[in-house]
């Protein structure tokens, strides 16, 4: 009989190591506005579902969110699940944003 471990979430974290680094690769990478964030304007934690659907774990449900782009790949999954669309996807190469 196989063993369910009631303890597994959706919580991850980053690759450790060379391997989990996004490099020079990514072509869009998320950013994120606060004045827009339903955390940042109800000063509490709520929503988070850019952090829930994170595939890479690569966001911190802090308020203000933090976005670790050293390990994102540019999926876009944060700013498509976001109900404010307080994260928008930039060209990676764009100078402001």
């Amino acid at each position: 009989m196989e063993k369910k471990d009631d303890n597994i979430s959706a919580m991850c974290g980053p690759a450790i190591g060379e391997a989990g680094k996004t490099g020079d690769w990514r072509d869009m990478r998320p950013v994120h506005d606060p004045s827009k964030c339903i955390p940042s304007i109800k000063k509490k934690a709520a929503c988070f579902l850019c952090w829930l659907y994170c595939p890479e774990g690569v966001i911190k449900a802090t308020i203000p969110i933090e976005i670790d782009l050293t390990y994102c790949k540019g999926c876009g999954v944060c700013a498509e699940e976001c109900p404010g669309k307080a994260i928008t996807m930039v060209n990676e190469g764009a100078k402001n944003g």
